[in-house]
């Protein structure tokens, strides 16, 4: 065969589904309903010229300075990427031996089973980002997925070492905070407690952070096995150029560059990210805008019947009255709005609703009367 046998076994992550007809109310992909700022499409534009034909900034350099003004840190502290999805592939490559590697070395002395299983584990909460368990099997690591509590808030220490599930030792612990699929804030102080008893590398996935009430950039600055993960997708209207970043020790950001692609950021997405940070005060009211449509959605949704579950996110995580959720999935595709249904049995039962405009909200409501 041609095809690594683990490649061949691997299941690949499934990204939402893209619209085929037009008119389509797209509430699937937690994309920003709102363009980038006249500013920044103005630079975007003005980018494409004679430089189309040249590499760009190999480090995002630029990019990078202007982050760590924002961030009161270094450059060095600092790595852009190709999204922040390319954050956590080079972090799993980086910091957890593939499983194999491990094989190789149950001869070294002084070294316990326990010890080099820990070294090969990615660890993560479920359900949670569904990329995380794609990347650890595409890398050979071993997979370490823990349950959240059955509201989906965040378990105690002391309630992680009674359920003896959780790896205080893992290679690489990914958060994704606030979470998704449920939109669950975690404060600073409860992953404090838990980067402190760490022994591995921590990544805290702050993809969906703008739309919460608070941010753990600080720890990653504090200690130096935490990174913070961000992009430019979600809140500030950029998937389609695909930057991200990701702030910590020198010395686990130094690791990453190692293992990077060349060029790795395209050169409109470093002009694109630079006007952004330009133009903050038009996306913070963006952010307020996003957010009263989620409170006003969450309450007339809860008005019909959903259990809408509280979210710092740009989307919501409800339970559907009256059908079961994969049959609202279609009966509101038949009315031409697309929203999101996992297969997981851990939310099976749920569906993830983006947060659009508020008129996008409006006929979401009106679809879910017509529907029930």
């Amino acid at each position: 065969m041609l095809i690594r046998p683990l490649v061949r076994g691997l299941h690949p992550y499934v990204p939402g589904e893209q619209p085929k007809i037009k008119g389509l109310i797209k509430l699937n992909t937690n994309e920003n309903p709102y363009p980038p700022s006249p500013k920044v499409l103005a630079a975007t534009r003005a980018a494409v010229d004679a430089r189309l034909r040249l590499y760009p900034n190999p480090t995002a350099q630029l990019l990078r300075d202007k982050l760590a003004r924002l961030h009161h840190c270094r450059p060095e502290n600092i790595i852009v990427s190709n999204g922040s999805d390319e954050v956590l592939a080079m972090a799993v490559r980086a910091f957890a031996e593939p499983v194999v590697g491990q094989a190789s070395r149950l001869s070294r002395a002084g070294e316990s089973p326990a010890l080099r299983s820990s070294k090969s584990h990615v660890q993560f909460f479920t359900p949670s980002y569904s990329l995380y368990p794609v990347l650890a099997d595409i890398h050979g690591a071993s997979r370490n997925a823990v349950p959240l509590s059955s509201d989906f808030t965040f378990p105690s220490l002391a309630e992680m070492k009674r359920a003896g599930k959780w790896d205080f030792r893992a290679a690489l612990t990914l958060v994704t905070t606030p979470n998704a699929p449920s939109g669950r804030g975690y404060s600073t102080a409860q992953l404090e407690e838990l980067c402190r008893v760490q022994k591995g590398v921590v990544l805290l996935d702050e993809a969906y952070v703008d739309f919460a009430r608070e941010n753990a950039m600080a720890l990653a600055l504090k200690y130096p096995h935490v990174l913070v993960a961000r992009t430019f997708s979600k809140a500030y209207s950029l998937c389609f150029q695909r930057v991200g970043y990701c702030v910590g020790h020198p010395e686990l950001i130094a690791a990453l560059h190692k293992i990077r692609d060349s060029y790795n950021v395209n050169g409109l997405g470093q002009v694109a990210a630079l006007a952004t940070l330009d133009d903050l005060p038009h996306y913070r009211a963006n952010f307020r805008q996003i957010i009263t449509t989620r409170e006003q959605l969450s309450r007339d949704l809860a008005a019909l019947g959903f259990q809408v579950f509280p979210s710092q996110t740009n989307f919501i995580l409800a339970r559907p009255p009256k059908y079961p959720a994969e049959a609202w999935l279609q009966r509101l595709r038949e009315r031409k709005i697309l929203v999101r249904w996992f297969s997981d049995p851990l939310v099976r039962d749920y569906l993830r609703i983006t947060i659009g405009t508020p008129e996008e909200a409006a006929a979401l409501v009106k679809a879910a009367k017509a529907i029930l």
